[in-house]
């Protein structure tokens, strides 16, 4: 079994966010929504991840990040995407990108 762990990215009254980490290297993140009866997750991986994988990830999930919450639920429902990173964006570079414009 691969050891991964989750560090919090951010959190909300009703969802949390976090990063996938195996050993030093981010593999992956998890947006998981709470709901009065239902637990929402998304699920962004690497390309490499076997189906298998993926299952033992979302137990490991469903295990350390929504059962700890201790919110009653009906169902965990997982919405995976599969693929590569293409970048982190926030705020600063678009505006980085405005001023490069206005020279």
């Amino acid at each position: 079994m691969t050891e991964y762990r989750f560090e919090r990215e951010c959190r909300t009254p009703y969802s949390e966010t976090y990063i996938i980490v195996e050993g030093e290297e981010p593999r992956g993140r998890v947006d998981i929504h709470f709901t009065p009866s239902v637990v929402y997750a998304t699920l962004c991986i690497g390309e490499n991840m076997t189906q298998e994988g993926i299952k033992e990830l979302i137990g490991l999930i469903d295990d350390e990040l929504v059962m700890s919450a201790d919110v009653e639920r009906d169902d965990f429902i997982v919405t995976v995407y599969q693929g590569r990173e293409a970048g982190i964006f926030s705020d600063e570079d678009f505006e980085e990108e405005e001023e490069e414009g206005e020279d």
